[in-house]
């Protein structure tokens, strides 16, 4: 995340995620599923900004950005609905804060597309207030908190490419990952994340990561397309058939990989180089299968 301080109001720029690997590997008791998946934040942000104001009001608005036209798997709950709300008045509570706060919102991670846009818009509210507030809590504490509200949120509180684990809150950064190259299509459905899990069986036999792990740290990209994994994109291809057209477009895109992306339905492909990911992107957009990022991973 990418923060600024103007006069009294602070800005951030909130990244969305891929996963290069997800497995299911357990329901646990609590209803949550034991997941390990590897995660990398991308250059496709949402912008946030927060006003400290006297009052007990957490006050939210948002708009998507110009030229965006949401469609109805767009939605963004309101009010207490929406996790940067819920965010912001937990840590007002557990913080003993007696103001509230206005935030403003504007939103370039389409939404229900396993890219964790409400994730990383609820850590960098939760950011934001911490600066606005003069907390001074840490990023680590402030983590720990995020984990009450979501199980990816704590991972935006991180730098770069980390495997997650638990039911995603357990964190461990990974170091040696190389930049890379992606283009990300949004088709225009959406999926719940609770309707994709509630459909989904634990892996018989789970994949390992360490291989993914080794080929993406000696730089073997095409080593690493080849072992990219996502134990929910058969259960979402069920339940969407955008998954599947999507998949077919990216044939003959000379991608090095190509899957679906958390719980879906973005789905993404590893190219070669920076060009080769504009002209993939340039022939997704003219096959009209969604909106279209070209977009390289943060560090």
């Amino acid at each position: 995340m990418f923060v600024r301080e103007s006069d009294s109001n602070w800005e951030i720029r909130a990244p969305a995620k891929v996963n290069l690997f997800f497995e299911v590997l357990a329901r646990r008791a609590d209803g949550f599923h034991e997941i390990e998946t590897l995660m990398l934040p991308i250059r496709l942000f949402d912008k946030l900004s927060f006003v400290s104001r006297p009052g007990d009001r957490i006050d939210l608005s948002w708009r998507w950005a110009a030229g965006k036209q949401a469609g109805q798997s767009d939605q963004i709950p309101d009010g207490d609905g929406n996790l940067v709300v819920r965010a912001v008045r937990l840590l007002r509570a557990r913080a003993g804060v007696k103001v509230g706060a206005s935030i403003r919102m504007v939103k370039w991670i389409p939404a229900a597309a396993g890219l964790g846009g409400g994730s990383s818009d609820a850590a960098a509210a939760l950011t934001l207030a911490n600066r606005g507030w003069r907390l001074g809590w840490s990023r680590i504490r402030l983590a720990q908190l995020a984990a009450e509200l979501g199980s990816d949120i704590p991972f935006f509180f991180g730098h770069g490419a980390a495997i997650c684990a638990g039911r995603g809150e357990k964190i461990r950064p990974v170091e040696g990952v190389p930049p890379l190259h992606l283009v990300v299509v949004k088709p225009p459905g959406g999926l719940s994340t609770a309707r994709v899990y509630a459909a989904c069986r634990p892996a018989t036999q789970p994949r390992p990561i360490a291989p993914l792990l080794r080929a993406l740290r000696r730089g073997d990209l095409a080593q690493a397309g080849q072992l990219l994994h996502n134990q929910l994109g058969g259960v979402a291809a069920r339940l969407s058939p955008w998954i599947g057209r999507v998949a077919s477009e990216f044939e003959g895109l000379g991608c090095l990989g190509h899957q679906m992306t958390g719980s879906g339905t973005a789905y993404f492909g590893l190219c070669r180089t920076v060009r080769h990911a504009r002209r993939a992107a340039g022939v997704l957009r003219s096959r009209r299968v969604g909106r279209v990022f070209q977009v390289g991973t943060c560090h």
